[in-house]
Order: C-alpha cells, then structure tokens, then sequence
C-alpha cells in the first residue's frame, strides 16, 4: 500500500483525488494517512467526508508517507510545503502555479533533482483530451505547420490566494502544450475584464484571451491549410482530475515522470513575464532561469 498526504486541500484537486482513492479499484493501492490545510475548516470538512486523519502542521508526516499531493491554493506554500518531504526522495504531485517566484522556482527544481524525486503537476488543463489532440496535431504538423492561433481562459486578478496568478496558469499550460513550452517573449493589455496576451515565438504568434470570472474555456490552432478549434472542458470521459491524478499514480509506483523539470516550471517564467507586460505596456521577454 502507498501512503500519500495532501497538503494544502482548500480546493476542488483535494476532493476529487480522495473520491478517486475510495472509489476507484485501480487506486486501490493508495491510501491517504493524513490531510493539512492552513484552512483548518477545508482539512476538518475533507476528514469527516473521507475518514482521513487532520495534521497538525504540514511536515507532520515527514518520514511516514511514500507520496506527497500539494494542491494548496496559494502559489506560495507549493515550496515550503514540498520542501521538509524533498529529502526523502518521495514522488510528488504539484498544483498549479508550481510556485509564483521565479528564483523560488529554479531553487525548488535544483532540489528535487539533487534527491532524485520524481514529480508531476501543474495545470489540470494539460490533461484534455482537445489540448493533446492540437498538441498532437501540432507536432505531426497536420494540415501544413502551425501559423498560430487562439486560447481562452479565466482570470481572477483580484484572488486572495496569489492575484494573477492563481488562475492564469490554465490559459499558459495550454498554450505550451499546443504551441510550444517556450516563448520567446510576450505582449498585453488589459481591457475591462479582458485581458490579451500575444505569445510570441520564433516562426508564429499566439494569442491568449482571459477573461475574468468567468470560466468558459477554448482552444484553436491556426495551419498553413486550416482550422481547428472547440471549447474545452471536463466531461464523461474527459476527466482533467482523474487524468492527472492517474498519471501521479504512475510515478508513485515508479514509472519515470513525463515532463522534464524544466517544462514543469516554464509557466512560472512566462507568467511572470505576462505580468510585468501589463504593468509596463511594453513586449517582455520570457527569462528562463533554469535549464535541466
């Protein structure tokens, strides 16, 4: 039996994953010894639905869990929650934004490579079945090479739990996955309660639409030859919380990770990137600080 914590179980992934655990046979291996939350009401409602024990603090499981699921809501406690467990070399699952700091970022990566600890996470947006079939598209070039095209996503600039951030890694998780992890740089205005972003890379550009509160999510690729895009979302059979959770699964029991370190955290670089363009009005380029 693997043991898991999750720390920081505000939001919906918390849920999600421990009805994953109790109802699904092939999750059967995995059991979930303890939930933390600096929101002592989240731990407290999660353990009277699930039967799962509250920690007092968050490195209270050191030593005793074989994985560790992070899905706090604020950026910031990403890191400091991960980093008493990062010695132990146990398998991860980080929540989007991997962290907000740029510098956090780059010393959270070196971290987990220097203890070998396999990790995975970051948008739920990267598991749709429409965002891999572009991403797919994309790479086999089909119907001429990508010329461009459009992502929409919410935005919630004034969320207590990290502003810009807390919701703009949806929109950028998509955009590296069908377009490319790696802008060169990136353009943005903000316009009422929208807010565009051009993506700017080496042969095309791409264009990113949030909108504030209000959640309603599209995906189109431009090619020399075509068009292709639809909404996106979670539905029978396309279900983000299942997929990523399956794919963490994975790793825990010691399949080797999908991303490498450095396209993990590549949305941090570009978001912070996307923020200094709305303040300053001017093209900002995208830094990556840290290469695997």
């Amino acid at each position: 039996m693997k043991k898991i914590v999750i720390l920081g179980c505000e939001n919906s992934h918390a849920n999600a994953f421990l009805k994953l655990i109790s109802e699904r046979e092939e999750f059967s291996d995995i059991s979930c010894i303890g939930v933390y939350s600096n929101e002592p009401e989240a731990a407290k409602k999660l353990s009277d639905q699930f039967s799962v024990p509250v920690l007092n603090s968050f490195d209270e499981a050191m030593g005793k869990a074989d994985g560790v699921v992070i899905t706090a809501r604020h950026g910031d406690n990403h890191y400091k929650y991960a980093k008493p467990y990062i010695k132990s070399g146990v398998p991860m699952f980080i929540d989007k934004p991997i962290t907000i700091s740029e510098d956090e970022a780059v010393m959270f990566m070196k971290e987990l490579i220097a203890n070998k600890v396999r990790v995975t996470g970051g948008s739920s947006l990267r598991q749709d079945a429409f965002i891999k079939q572009l991403k797919k598209e994309s790479e086999e070039e089909f119907e001429g090479k990508t010329i461009g095209g459009i992502i929409r996503a919410p935005l919630s600039s004034n969320s207590p739990y990290g502003g810009f951030f807390f919701y703009a890694q949806h929109l950028v998780e998509m955009v590296c996955e069908v377009f490319g992890r790696y802008p060169k740089s990136v353009i943005a205005s903000k316009n009422g309660d929208v807010t565009t972003v051009i993506f700017k890379y080496e042969a095309y550009d791409a264009v990113g639409v949030f909108t504030e509160n209000n959640y309603l999510y599209y995906a189109e690729r431009f090619s020399e030859k075509g068009v292709h895009g639809a909404p996106v979302a979670s539905t029978q059979g396309n279900d983000w919380y299942y997929m990523e959770f399956k794919e963490y699964a994975e790793i825990l029991r010691g399949k080797e990770q999908s991303m490498s370190y450095t396209d993990l955290i590549a949305p941090v670089f570009i978001m912070n990137a996307i923020e200094k363009a709305i303040k300053s009005g001017k093209e900002e380029t995208v830094c990556l600080l840290f290469k695997q």
